[in-house]
């Protein structure tokens, strides 16, 4: 039963990677789109690709998730099962209605509030929730933000006297290389959140002895990353790429490389980010040095609202799931 929980564990968890893929592809290749700088096929492909990339590029993350959020001594297999299914659910409600949120802050609300329902606040490390989740959660957005707006204001005043078809055929050039930066920090930041639970459940099942993430497990978060962002989630790179604001191509380039200098940052030091959050306020940035007008202030709420209510929620739906499974026996909690 034990095993066969685990091997249930590892299963789901790459559902959500998979998952996660198509969820957040559009944070790669919504901008690169919208613009017509690469059709649909290719930057699905292209992201996917460089997602794989990305995922091999460290494993800070994954020890973040994996340690630093809960005490790992009250880590069952229960508790990270109702995790990933809360962060699958809230995921799939907002890839359906078309809202980016962040499936980073799903997975970390769902720990959380599984372990809350097993064992009480003592087994959350608040300190490491507040300086790794919840800070970051507020002033990375805030950093994307003002870094997008810098980096167009400086290309503006760069290319002030140069014709304006000029600049759009020289950024679409340019722009290719940024949506490959985006999707490789993509990569390097996201897929290693899965790496982290199910290392997580390696651990609690004595497979392994200390916190060191398996090669097997890279490898397989990695191409199930791929493989998930070339499915494509076409609801949220709608919103992204033009419904939040109309994008030329050198304002895709401004936020994408904005966006992945925040998010490649955030993977060194081990933060678990939202690459939603950052891409998305990266383009509001951009958009703004054109005035607030250009920005479609109904949708760019919209998002907000998920980025706010996308932790307590997940929690939320943890715990119930946690306290159902315990009600009626349904797994050794």
């Amino acid at each position: 039963m034990v095993l066969s929980l685990l091997i249930a564990v590892i299963v789901i968890a790459l559902i959500f990677e998979y998952i996660n893929g198509f969820h957040d592809s559009a944070n790669a290749i919504a901008t690169v789109v919208s613009t017509k700088v690469l059709t649909a096929r290719q930057a699905i492909l292209y992201a996917g690709v460089l997602n794989v990339v990305g995922a091999f590029m460290g494993t800070h993350v994954a020890s973040t998730i994996g340690q630093g959020i809960i005490d790992t001594g009250s880590v069952t297999q229960g508790v990270i099962l109702c995790a990933l299914l809360a962060a699958i659910i809230w995921n799939l409600i907002t890839w359906y209605y078309g809202i980016p949120s962040s499936s980073s802050h799903a997975l970390i609300g769902g720990l959380i509030g599984a372990a809350l329902s097993k064992a009480g606040y003592q087994v959350v490390h608040f300190e490491g929730v507040t300086k790794k989740v919840l800070l970051p959660m507020v002033t990375s957005p805030l950093i994307g933000f003002a870094i997008g707006f810098a980096c167009m204001v400086v290309i503006l005043w760069i290319c002030r006297r140069a014709n304006p078809n000029s600049v759009n055929r020289y950024f679409k050039k340019l722009q290719i290389l940024s949506a490959g930066v985006m999707a490789l920090s993509h990569g390097s930041n996201d897929a290693q959140k899965t790496m982290g639970i199910i290392t997580m459940a390696l651990v609690s099942y004595h497979a392994l002895d200390s916190f060191v993430v398996p090669a097997w497990v890279i490898l397989s978060c990695a191409v199930t990353m791929g493989l998930g962002t070339m499915a494509g989630g076409w609801r949220i790179i709608r919103t992204m790429g033009s419904k939040m604001i109309k994008l030329k191509p050198v304002h895709g380039f401004a936020a994408e490389t904005s966006a992945a200098a925040v998010i490649l940052t955030a993977s060194h030091f081990g933060i678990p980010v939202s690459t939603t959050h950052i891409i998305s306020t990266s383009i509001m940035g951009v958009g703004s040095t054109r005035g607030a007008h250009a920005l479609k202030w109904g949708i760019v709420g919209n998002i907000v609202m998920a980025w706010v209510l996308t932790i307590p929620i997940c929690m939320v739906i943890a715990a119930i799931l946690y306290s159902i499974a315990r009600l009626f026996h349904l797994l050794p909690l």
